[in-house]
């Protein structure tokens, strides 16, 4: 996990996240498992400021001592951290960009489990989108969320009726999820800006969209 540190700050680093490793989990391996040994001279193990999905790649960001990470999550609980993700999705939106405005709701059922749905009923969430590149059926997206809620990009990325590929709960068929975090900006002084590389599983469908 060493290997995937992006930047190693005195009080903040961020890592590259691996794609099927969960933050934490109750059983099994998890990033937890992996935090001692990213103490790197610290006292304490360094503490995720924010979560991704299981199945995202890409920049995640730890507090290493207790007032960054105290600053970090109010800066995540005021929206003022810079979020940049990068999705192939099947098919693609008609236009090259716009702004995907669908409240979410979580529903669960014994039949299929939870999942969460686009619902009136549901907490507002908004996302903004602009075409990166297009390939043979498939469409290279940057998307902006200005909300963090549970599955947001891809609900709403299938809402758009282009779902991201590997999503196979909402619609993108078998596989590995194309979402990456690529870029997080945080308004610290300086502003520390992080970008994760495009993960393997993702480098043939990027690159056939033009990048």
């Amino acid at each position: 996990m060493r290997a995937r540190i992006l930047h190693l700050g005195a009080e903040v680093m961020v890592l590259d996240k691996p794609s099927g490793l969960p933050v934490s989990a109750r059983g099994g391996e998890s990033l937890e498992s992996f935090l001692p040994a990213l103490r790197l001279g610290k006292r304490r193990d360094p503490q995720p400021a924010h979560r991704l999905d299981q199945d995202t790649a890409g920049c995640l960001v730890l507090g290493r001592t207790a007032p960054m990470l105290a600053l970090i999550n109010a800066l995540f609980a005021e929206r003022r951290v810079g979020k940049t993700y990068w999705a192939v999705v099947r098919g693609g939106p008609a236009g090259d960009s716009g702004l995907i405005d669908a409240r979410l709701l979580k529903t669960s059922s014994a039949a299929k489990g939870w999942r969460m749905v686009v619902d009136a009923k549901g907490d507002p969430a908004r996302t903004g989108w602009r075409v990166l590149g297009r390939g043979d059926g498939i469409t290279l997206l940057e998307m902006t969320p200005e909300t963090g809620r549970t599955h947001q990009l891809r609900v709403h990325c299938a809402h758009l009726g282009c779902p991201i590929l590997g999503d196979a709960m909402y619609g993108g068929g078998a596989g590995q999820l194309h979402l990456l975090a690529r870029a997080i900006v945080l308004p610290l002084e300086p502003d520390l800006r992080v970008e994760a590389p495009v993960p393997g599983h993702m480098r043939a469908a990027v690159a056939a969209c033009g990048l």
